[in-house]
């Protein structure tokens, strides 16, 4: 069964193809610049990857490219072979606990979403109707990052705001990077051999946040009503006073939307340091000269391991931490620092091991502690793609 999974931004569109249930990645792809001149994509097929200049100026465009591209490259022969077709959507707010079929009742509630993602909620919707036109006879399914959170406790997403900010203005915790959590926490319980796990789970990059995961369900997470809350990011501050906001917004003469700008584009590691790239931070640490990048590193580390210490008891003790995405997967460097502030609860890194796993290394996974470490810490690859496609597989085989 030939399945996409796909991804569309506001001038963007990536796309994997799978042979499912192999799981078997065929091509894949991501077209830039869609709309707004100088368009271009690049594909990855049996470990080549090609570029291509072409313009395109709307998404069906892009789509119909993607699927001439399939036929010449022999992935199918015709479109009636694509049985499906996944879409990652940001906000499923509360109308969505899982991936479904897509109606129009789905988008037109994918489309009332769209003010609590403004950036990506109308671009998917744009994905969806352009896949509908070019491919009409695959399933189309929708999947939502904020779906594997919707497991929460009420008095674990609520804030303690005026009730009717929650009943009138939809203002609670949802979260975000389910799909990854969800993940994880699937390949988890193959690798321990159990259902019933308690795991914590670190999804850190650019954008990064944390969940606490128990029997495969998401009990608490990081981020909050918008992916700004939790940890410090790139770009992002995470958790901050509310009162900051009004309070400069008085003395610097501000807007909202400028302030919204400052906090989520202009803040957490690069206004800290100067990098929003953790390889510059770290390699300004390396030159012993950039105290900024040091204390940079000091905080983003001491937020991981406070929501880490956090999740842990919550949890009552947990059975693995995990660190997955750019950060946990390629960050040898920084997966020591927070084992090492972890030393009070006995977790003990195995450094030779630690040091040898990254995506461009030899070694992409594995366990970095030791046997006799209290909690055992992995470094697991994420990933998404396959994630959507399986939801859509399922739904299709329903």
């Amino acid at each position: 069964m030939k399945i996409l999974s796909v991804n569309a931004g506001s001038s963007s569109l990536k796309f994997t193809a799978f042979e499912m249930p192999e799981e078997k990645s065929l091509i894949s792809g991501y077209l830039e610049r869609i709309g707004i001149g100088g368009g271009f994509y690049t594909l990855k097929i049996n470990g080549e990857k090609i570029r291509v200049e072409k313009e395109m100026q709307t998404h069906q465009e892009a789509f119909q490219i993607v699927m001439d591209e399939l036929i010449h490259h022999n992935i199918v022969k015709d479109l009636n072979e694509i049985k499906g077709i996944g879409h990652r959507v940001v906000h499923g707010g509360e109308y969505f606990k899982e991936s479904v079929v897509v109606t129009e009742d789905v988008i037109g509630k994918i489309e009332e979403l769209s003010k609590l993602a403004p950036l990506h909620n109308p671009a998917a919707v744009t994905g969806i109707r352009a896949a509908i036109k070019v491919v009409p006879n695959a399933t189309q399914v929708v999947v939502f990052d904020t779906a594997f959170h919707q497991t929460m406790a009420q008095e674990t997403y609520m804030y303690a705001l005026p009730k009717s900010w929650y009943t009138d203005y939809k203002v609670r915790k949802y979260g975000a990077h389910g799909t990854s959590h969800k993940y994880i926490a699937e390949k988890m319980e193959q690798i321990l051999g159990k259902k019933d796990t308690k795991l914590i789970v670190c999804h850190i990059g650019s954008g990064a946040s944390i969940s606490a995961i128990k029997d495969g369900k998401c009990i608490n997470t990081s981020m909050g009503f918008t992916p700004n809350a939790g940890l410090i990011m790139g770009t992002r501050c995470g958790d901050i006073d509310a009162s900051i906001i009004p309070y400069i917004m008085n003395e610097a003469g501000l807007t909202a939307k400028e302030v919204d700008t400052i906090i989520n584009k202009e803040s957490g590691l690069l206004a800290i340091s100067g990098f929003s790239d953790m390889r510059d931070i770290e390699s300004g640490v390396l030159e012993g000269k950039n105290q900024d990048c040091e204390l940079a590193l000091k905080m983003f580390t001491r937020r991981i391991v406070d929501y880490i210490a956090k999740y842990y008891f919550e949890l009552k003790g947990c059975d693995a931490i995990v660190f997955t995405a750019g950060v946990g997967e390629n960050g040898p460097h920084e997966r020591e620092r927070v084992v090492q502030e972890l030393e009070f609860l006995g977790v003990k890194l195995n450094k030779e091991i630690n040091d040898n796993i990254a995506s461009y290394k030899e070694m992409h996974e594995g366990k970095i502690t030791t046997d006799d470490s209290t909690i055992p810490v992995y470094v697991i690859p994420t990933d998404e793609e396959i994630m959507i496609a399986r939801d859509t597989q399922d739904l299709i085989e329903k």
